[in-house]
Formats: C-alpha cells, structure tokens, sequence
C-alpha cells in the first residue's frame, strides 16, 4: 500500500505546517471611522460627551450633507419607524448611491472654491461629472490647476483660473490674487503676505514660496474664445529664466522657478536655440498661439496635487472634516504651519495617510466620517460639561444652512417643489414662479458677499427682512392645491396638523407641549384658521431648527 503523503514530507515541513495552522488569521485593518473615534475620546480626557443624536437629527443631518435638501415627512415617519440597527450605515450608503450627491458635492465645492465669485455652468458640470464618477481628489485639482480647455468634458475646469484672471474696468489682471487662492484652496496656506517680504507672522512661509506658486500664473495670458477653444482660455509663454523678486522690508532680492509651496524648485530647460523651446510653433499667418514644450502651470499642478506633496493631502483632509463636523482640526482652514498645530495632530496625519494610501477617493473618507460616532452625536451637551473647548468634538457644531439648502428645503417643506422645480400643477392664469427666481432671492439674502470664503454665516437684518416681507415668501404660504397650507387647513384635529407640520418642516415629531401650544393658538384665532395656520408654519420656517444643521 502507498505511504500517505503526509507520511512523505520531511518532518520539518510538518512541524512548520502546524505552526502555522496554529497560528490566528492576520487581524484586518480597523475601519478608519472606529480609529478616528478612539482617537476623540483619547483626547477627550474622561470629559462627558454629548449623548448620539436622535434619528430624527441623524436623518436630517445626513440627508442636508448629502442631498442637499431636508427628508419628505415619508421619508421622515419611514426611518422613524424602522428598527433595525443598521439603519443609519444603510442611510448613508443610499445618500451615496443617490444621483443627488453628486450635485450636492459640486455645490458644495463650488462655494468653497469659487467663494461666490460667480456661476457657470460649464464649471458647475464639470464638478457634478467628476464627482459623480468618484474622481480621485488629486486628479481633479490638477484638472483645475491646469486646465485643458479645448477638451469638451474638462474644459469646464478652468473657470477656476479665467473667473478669477478676468479684468475687471481699469484694474490689473488679478495674477496675486490667483496665486493666494491656489495656495489656500489646494494647500492651505494663505501666502498673502509674502508677495513682497517674509510673512510677519507665520515663520514656515517665505517669499520664495508665495512667488515661486506666482511664477507660474503670471506667465498666463487671458485669451477669448475662438476656433478650437470654445471658451475663454489662457496661454502660456515661453520661459528661460527665473523669476525675479525683492523685499520690501530688507530689500534683499531672489529668484525662483515654478516650486510648490515648502517645496523644490523646479528646473526651467534650456535650449541652444528658441525653437527648440516649442512643442508646437505659434503660426504668425494664422496667428494660431505656439505650445511651449515646458509648461511651469503643468509642472505645478503635477507637484502640488501629489502624493508626495503632504500639505495637499492634508488641506483636503481638514476640508472634509470641516464640511462634516463645522469645525477643521486645523483652524484657521487656510493656515496650516509649524506653529498653529491640529487640535488632534494624530487624528490629522491618520486622516491625510488613509486618504492618500485610498488614492484620495473624498467619496470613501466622507463615508468613514458619516460613519462616525463623532459625526452623530447631539448638539447638546450634557449640563454637567459647561464651557468645554469647541475643539474637542464632544458634541457636533451646529451648522447654518447654505443658501441653496436653504431655497429648496424650504420648497419641499412648504409642499411647492412640484410647481416651482418641476413646473408642474399650475392653475390655468396662473403666473408661473421660476426656481431661479427662488435661488436668487435666497443668494441675496443668505449667501456671503463673493470672493469671502463662506465658512461662517452670520444673522443679519437683510435675511430677517427678506423672510418677514420678501413676495416669494408670502406667496408660498397661501393655500394652492396639493401644498401643504391647504394640507394641513384640510385636517380636523390639531394632533394631527401638529403631526404633519413637524415632520414636514422639521423632519420630527412633535412634543406633547408643541401640538398643545397650536392647539391653543388655532382656538384662539378660530375665526380666521387659515390665516393662522400660515402664520405657525412660517414662523416654524424661521426658526433656528429650520436654519441650521444640527
């Protein structure tokens, strides 16, 4: 009879095999959403935290990040109602799944890069696209940097560069103001002030590196559109030499190639002859514009919007987590140096590695923070815990509202979004309101001025005006067919209205003391009970719980 062919091996071989059966399987990695939150209570230092939020705040919360726009009553009373213990991961995976967060991102993006400087909407579907491809972070702010204008799907990208590169009257291209952006947006450093001299008061910034970001943009030139450019463009010229600066302050002078900020600077060619300069010759018959071989805007765009650039990684990063919590780790978001150090630097460099080592996917690191308890919790904390540090995230930040959240979430909840968004259920003479109408008296008085980087928003007596006086407003509280002051005008008992009111405009049910405080108003103002119901809805739309994310 044959020997087993374990009966074969060498007994060395057998004794490894055993070891390393016995031996257990290797541990995966701990979902990052676990790590960040170990990493809070370890700084939290046995300080009480908040207590989770409810699922009526979750839902409100996630469907604000993520849709843009507050839950339906259904969709509200629905995951309410629901019991299972997973329903918050499976939430957030449908918001993702949605077609909605893609707008939601390119919205959201464009305030936070464009600063209110303007609309297009070549650059508005560029984002939408990108983001609804899951484009890795990195390729998309090289896309922006260096834009490829004559590409149909990518030219939209350099609105980005031309909005801010148009002149406006007499004043002189705003390259400076260009290269103070890039800095802020893309590495969070706001080089302003080292134009001219070393920064005053940031010792990591020098002059070298707020020019040699500027070497690259003042070598564009605006150019309008025409042939194979069916937008507005920029070109750039040939460069052989450094460029040249000087401080103010010690007049001390230097110069520099393109070089990222804290980083190396770049090699500019050289050529025996200025021909060997061009890739493709400009055409002086056609006055077609010549591409240089070497182009210092590419060559920055490739080095700053790279995994070997750590302060990329980590301005997104902080972004993410400011978009998400209200707050970043690192504050100002536009002020990452040496002396201004993360609230919770491991939970900073974790969140800049992960992202990284993930090929900058922004889509799975907004995940892993949804996910989180610290994303989650209440907005209040317990009494116990008065004047806690804000950086600590024992408790989430109230959120205001943007203005674009705010013009639809008010639509949906005042039962109009079907008239007003989708044009539908008009009376025959009836004069249509148009969405954009809506938007832009929402812009006007909820949105920050252009060119400010809408990271707070303050009340004002322009906003508290508009919702008192503004006609939009009072349009949409008068009864019409199918919205919801006629809704609610058609319902009997005052339990019932109060229901519907709170989980239509605050995605909630209402307290006991809420429906008997409008059961007293409606018997007090009986005789015009209508009238009256319009008048708690709008001041339940002017509340505080209807202008924030909280």
């Amino acid at each position: 009879m044959r020997k087993s062919i374990w009966n074969r091996l060498p007994l060395a071989f057998l004794c490894l095999c055993v070891t390393l059966a016995a031996r257990p399987m290797a541990q995966t990695a701990e979902p990052l959403h676990r790590r960040v939150d170990k990493l809070i209570a370890a700084k939290a230092a046995g300080k009480p935290f908040a207590a989770p939020a409810t699922d009526a705040e979750f839902l409100r919360r996630a469907y604000l990040d993520f849709s843009g726009v507050i839950p339906t009553a259904e969709q509200a009373r629905a995951f309410l109602a629901d019991k299972s213990p997973d329903k918050r991961a499976r939430l957030i995976e449908q918001l993702f799944a949605s077609p909605k967060y893609a707008e939601r991102m390119a919205e959201a993006f464009n305030i936070q890069l464009m600063e209110r400087n303007g609309a297009n909407d070549e650059w508005r579907n560029y984002l939408t696209e990108s983001f609804r491809a899951n484009k890795p972070w990195d390729q998309l702010a090289r896309e922006i940097i260096s834009p490829d204008f004559k590409d149909e799907k990518l030219r939209g990208a350099g609105w980005f560069i031309t909005r801010r590169l148009d002149k406006v009257g007499q004043q002189d291209t705003d390259y400076p103001g260009l290269t103070r952006d890039i800095g802020r947006l893309f590495v969070g450093m706001d080089l302003q002030c080292c134009q001219c001299h070393k920064h005053l008061t940031v010792k990591d910034y020098k002059q070298v590196d707020f020019n040699g970001l500027f070497f690259p943009i003042q070598n564009l030139k605006m150019q309008a559109a025409g042939g194979d450019y069916k937008t507005a463009w920029v070109q750039e010229g040939l460069v052989t030499n450094k460029y040249q600066f000087v401080s103010v302050l010690s007049s001390v002078k230097g110069a520099t190639g393109p070089r990222v900020p804290l980083g190396v600077e770049v090699e500019i060619p050289t050529a025996t002859t200025k021909e060997e300069l061009w890739a493709v010759p400009p055409d002086p018959k056609t006055r077609k514009a010549g591409v240089p071989k070497f182009s210092p805007l590419k060559e920055l765009a490739v080095r700053l919007a790279s995994a070997d650039n750590a302060p990329f990684a980590r301005n997104i990063a902080n972004r993410a987590w400011w978009q998400l919590m209200g707050r970043g780790l690192v504050e100002p978001l536009d002020l990452q140096h040496s002396e201004n150090p993360a609230s919770h630097p491991e939970l900073f460099d974790l969140l800049a590695k992960e992202l990284t080592e993930h090929k900058f996917d922004l889509q799975w690191l907004l995940r892993e923070l949804a996910l989180t308890q610290t994303y989650a919790r209440s907005t209040v904390l317990p009494t116990s815990a008065d004047q806690v540090p804000e950086p600590l995230f024992l408790a989430a930040k109230e959120r205001p509202l943007s203005a674009e959240q705010l013009a639809r979430s008010f639509l949906l909840a005042v039962g109009e979004q079907e008239r007003v968004v989708n044009g539908k259920g008009w009376a025959e003479g009836d004069k249509p309101k148009m969405l954009k109408d809506f938007e832009k008296a929402f812009l006007a008085a909820f949105a920050n001025d252009a060119k400010e980087p809408e990271l707070t928003v303050n009340p004002t007596l322009k906003a508290a005006l508009f919702l008192r006086n503004n006609d939009q407003i009072l349009w949409a509280f008068q009864p019409r067919p199918g919205n919801l002051i006629a809704r609610i005008a058609a319902l009997k008992e005052p339990a019932q209205i109060a229901d519907d009111l709170f989980h239509t405009i605050l995605s909630r049910p209402p307290t006991t003391e809420e429906t008997a405080t409008l059961e007293k108003y409606l018997a007090k103002h009986a005789a015009d009970r209508e009238k009256a119901l319009g008048h708690f809805a709008w001041a339940m739309l002017s509340s505080m719980e209807f202008f924030t994310n909280h």
